[in-house]
């Protein structure tokens, strides 16, 4: 990872979504619709065009389940809806300001409210309220702008947002709202960000609504490349690497599918996410006490994670530079000796092998948020999360393997994802019966592999299938799971229930063109398409920089000017897009 790359910025949204080619330039029209159709919106709302469009999309864990909060590594990537937010900066000698719309005013009512200058946004994570997740990432984004400047004044903004990621669908909106969010207050206060400043600052503005993440959801939604997964690490230390997806011998894709089931997490998670986390810890420091393991404090939820005591045991081994996979392995196996208990563990049996009381064991392990349980499961949730990281390498390993994934290749993916599913279902327990039920039907249908993917107990899936399956799959799930179990599902929920999407192209900086003209530079005839708009003078300068985005200067060309009869225009920059052809951008 590039620690200082910034946020990409681009006046073609064909750089920003996946299309069936990675190298391609090529653009499908509901991607240039619907951008075409915000600055539009934006135009009519505001009376004037955005100065820019900031992107950001939602994401999915291809694999790698539960394993992020024990410091394993995972393998997401972002997908192709997202949020996109449409930004004018508005001069003003008083009060900062923001004027915020949606595209959909009825769902999402406009607001307008003061940007302090000194202190935080107010945010009260209770009430629901659609603006909070904007406010949040402003919120990051300021705190970040007043330490790195120490006369900062906040810049007003008109803003219009329009976002197509399904809400509670388990690929993370909230993470692309408030990531796009943040971006978008950067850069209306002049600052190109790095993709690493994005994250650290939208992890943390993310949590002023109430949700607390170990950053792999923003580092998805930020670093994603399209044609790539994201492989993510948290031990010792952040990290992202970019793994290409090979060709196919049949073109390959993914499927998200919600289960429309949701775990009620204030009710349940003392007994499913809570308890898992516990039972991990746990797991971890019970490990470290039968090999006479101290383990030091890391940063997962309650300090001591299975990737620790992988770390310090390897140590101990004396085999910190075998192979990952080597290492997995060993751990595997002194899981499957050391904690053989099928029946779980009690508290005072846990205590025991620690050499504690019951009482230093709840006090050190089990207060930091609720848990209910008279057993701990330390086994089966150690193995789940050893085995589930050892995928998480193979599946890297395939990918690497080849230019190109042949069919046994491509089988094998498919494997390593149904024993995810099959892993969670039965040695983690986090799946249920909705989303075992959809992962049936798919694989019927032609899925090479399906899983659960998100926090479980409900939530999401995610499927990969070739590209010529994607109809049988959507037509099985639709009819044998979602008009079976929801009949009255309207035409809008069932169209969010489903997203087809290739890995995709994080986090984007989008520069509306104004009036666009093409200038053959070889031969300095010009053509004009000004979209109908009455351009009286047009002034042509063959130099110059395209809102700072592009480095390279042109010659200076002989001034052409057109006449057409009413106001005058000044050409002010020059994009060139293939030889001899430059893009002009035109204002007043």
């Amino acid at each position: 990872m590039a620690p200082q790359e910034l946020v990409p910025q681009t006046e073609s949204i064909a750089e920003v979504y996946a299309t069936n080619d990675a190298s391609s330039q090529a653009v499908a029209p509901e991607h240039q619709t619907r951008f075409n159709g915000l600055v539009s919106h934006f135009t009519k709302s505001y009376g004037q065009r955005p100065d820019f469009v900031a992107r950001s999309p939602g994401r999915v864990n291809i694999i790698g389940e539960h394993i992020d909060y024990n410091l394993y590594d995972v393998l997401p990537t972002a997908v192709s809806v997202d949020v996109i937010i449409a930004v004018k900066v508005v001069p003003t000698s008083g009060e900062s300001t923001v004027k915020i719309a949606n595209v959909q005013p009825d769902k999402f009512p406009t607001r307008e409210f003061t940007v302090p200058r000194d202190t935080d946004i107010e945010i009260d994570p209770k009430k629901h309220e659609w603006v909070n997740y904007f406010k949040a990432g402003l919120s990051g984004a300021l705190k970040f702008l007043r330490k790195e400047r120490s006369s900062f004044a906040p810049a007003s903004v008109e803003v219009l947002v329009d976002g197509n990621v399904p809400p509670g669908g388990g690929i993370s909106s909230s993470a692309a709202f408030v990531c796009a969010s943040a971006l978008a207050v950067m850069k209306a206060n002049d600052h190109n960000v790095s993709k690493q400043d994005l994250l650290d600052l939208a992890v943390v503005s993310e949590r002023a609504v109430g949700v607390y993440s170990g950053g792999m959801d923003q580092a998805a939604s930020i670093f994603s490349r399209r044609g790539y997964l994201l492989y993510t690490q948290f031990f010792p230390t952040f990290d992202v690497q970019h793994v290409p997806v090979p060709k196919a011998d049949e073109e390959i894709t993914f499927l998200m599918a919600q289960s429309f089931v949701t775990s009620n997490k204030a009710e349940t998670a003392p007994r499913h996410y809570n308890l898992r986390v516990a039972e991990c810890t746990l797991a971890a420091v019970v490990l470290a006490a039968q090999h006479g393991l101290t383990l030091q404090k890391d940063n997962s939820s309650l300090g001591y994670s299975l990737r620790n005591f992988h770390h310090e045991f390897m140590r101990k081994e004396g085999r910190l530079n075998d192979s990952l996979e080597s290492q997995i392995d060993s751990v595997i196996q002194t899981a499957i000796e050391l904690l053989p208990q099928e029946q779980g563990y009690t508290r005072e049996e846990i205590a025991k092998l620690l050499g504690i009381t019951v009482g230093e064991l709840e006090t050190k392990f089990l207060s930091a948020f609720p848990v209910q349980a008279e057993r701990f499961l330390l086994r089966q949730r150690a193995l789940h999360c050893f085995k589930e990281a050892r995928r998480v390498l193979d599946f890297k390993a395939c990918l690497a393997q080849s230019s190109t994934l042949d069919s046994q290749r491509i089988s094998y993916l498919g494997q390593l994802l149904n024993e995810s599913q099959d892993s969670c279902r039965t040695t983690y327990e986090c799946s249920a019966p909705e989303v075992d039920d959809i992962c049936a039907i798919a694989r019927r249908a032609g899925t090479l592999g399906s899983r659960l993917t998100g926090a479980g107990w409900g939530g999401c899936t995610v499927h990969m299938l070739p590209q010529s399956k994607v109809e049988a799959v959507t037509k099985a799930l639709k009819e044998e799971y979602y008009l079976k179990n929801f009949p009255d599902i309207s035409e809008e929920k069932l169209a969010q229930a489903m997203v087809i999407s290739k890995p995709s192209n994080g986090s984007f900086m989008y520069y509306p063109a104004l009036s666009p003209a093409m200038l053959d530079l070889s031969t300095n005839n010009i053509s004009i398409g000004l979209l109908g708009l009455p351009f009286p003078k047009l002034m042509l300068k063959g130099y110059g920089q395209i809102h700072g985005i592009i480095d390279q200067t042109f010659a200076v060309l002989n001034p052409i000017t057109i006449d057409l009869n009413t106001r005058i225009y000044t050409a002010i920059s020059v994009f060139v897009l293939r030889p001899h052809l430059a893009r002009l951008s035109c204002v007043q």
